[in-house]
């Protein structure tokens, strides 16, 4: 097969967008939905879904790299100095905006594909936003700033935990390491009797984990590294947002890419699904406060996004396949936005859950 055309990986990324599109909407599976049921209602089913997609994206992104197939260091996410402070930071800002829309970059594309002209306002702001982060007015204080606090590692060892571990240990431990957190996440899920009965949680997990495999071969296998080098990619929605963006408006050859066909693929999969339950429906914001507050989210996940590295599926699960340094940060720093997100849209004001948090919201009585 001639793999000279860069729109094979767009068509690639189409095809696996539009699967987990098509099973995240009949899951109604979310991240920040997850995150909210594990904080805040101590249901951590959800969640248990995603470490099952991760699970399987750690087992099959390790046996990738292990057979030589992937090659992590040229990847975007296992540089030679891990930028903390910006990871932090960016993570904060993204679960914040996530807990303003109510959802992350991936399920404001499933509610795209359902009708939701919410998050067509959302996806235009954020995209814009995260382009200029990315390349435009903001990216000069981005790369001066932030990314510049770095940590550097030691010559010849890369962002990600089996290579640090390994060079601490003195042989390789990629292949324990991988089977370890792949086979654990799964059990993990598979041991809850009530996912267990939940098939459609269960079978979107599992597609959205192998959704992440199948990124990195594609954009392996389906490149020609001598006409269009390009790095392996995965499952990821801020860059891949803000390039679709600008390759609908400017350049249609940009949109000849895994990441712009999945964004695509993730919204005409969901609306699939809406059709076939019969549950597409148009949707528009209430009143303008709810406009501010998605247009302040949506803000807020485009720079976040890229200060970060990637969304909650972008860092939470493909990053989180290479066990790269930067998962851990990223994912710390959404889930405190997060929840600090919930606290302003439940209890009114950050304060009014600080003063809850340490227990001095009641007045005392003698």
């Amino acid at each position: 097969m001639d793999i000279s055309s860069p729109w094979w990986t767009a068509l690639a990324g189409l095809l696996v967008g539009g699967i987990a599109g098509f099973a995240v909407f009949r899951a109604r599976l979310c991240t920040f939905g997850a995150l909210e049921d594990a904080m805040v209602g101590q249901d951590w089913r959800r969640m248990k879904v995603f470490g099952l997609a991760l699970g399987i994206a750690v087992a099959g992104t390790q046996a990738l790299t292990l057979t030589g197939i992937l090659s992590p260091d040229r990847t975007n996410y296992v540089p030679v100095a891990l930028p903390w402070l910006g990871i932090l930071v960016g993570g904060l800002l993204f679960g914040l905006g996530m807990a303003l829309v109510g959802t992350c970059a991936f399920g404001s594309l499933v509610r795209l594909g359902s009708g939701d002209l919410r998050s067509l306002v959302v996806l235009i702001v954020f995209g814009a936003v995260a382009y200029a982060t990315l390349r435009g007015i903001f990216a000069g204080m981005r790369v001066d700033g932030l990314e510049r606090i770095a940590v550097p590692l030691p010559a010849g060892t890369q962002a990600d935990l089996p290579s640090l571990l390994g060079r601490l240990a003195g042989h390789d431990l990629r292949a324990p390491l991988g089977a370890a957190a792949g086979v654990g996440l799964i059990a993990l899920a598979f041991a809850d009797r009530r996912l267990r009965r939940a098939p459609r949680l269960m079978t979107a997990g599992i597609l959205l984990g192998l959704g992440v495999v199948a990124g990195w071969l594609a954009t392996t296998l389906l490149v020609d590294e001598f006409a269009h080098p390009t790095a392996p990619q995965s499952l990821t929605f801020v860059s891949p947002v803000a390039r679709t963006l600008f390759g609908i408006l400017f350049d249609q050859s940009s949109l000849a890419e895994f990441g712009a066909g999945s964004v695509l693929g993730v919204a005409l999969g969901a609306f699939a699904a809406a059709r076939l339950a019969d549950e597409f429906r148009w949707e528009a914001f209430d009143d303008p406060r709810e406009m501010k507050r998605h247009l302040l989210g949506a803000v807020l996940m485009g720079a976040g996004g890229i200060l970060c590295g990637g969304c909650t599926i972008g860092q939470g699960l493909t990053a989180g396949s290479l066990l790269a340094l930067s998962w851990p940060l990223a994912v710390a720093g959404m889930a405190m936005g997060a929840r600090i997100g919930i606290a302003l849209l439940m209890e009114g004001s950050l304060s009014q859950f600080l003063r809850g948090a340490l227990g001095t919201g009641g007045s005392r009585h003698l």
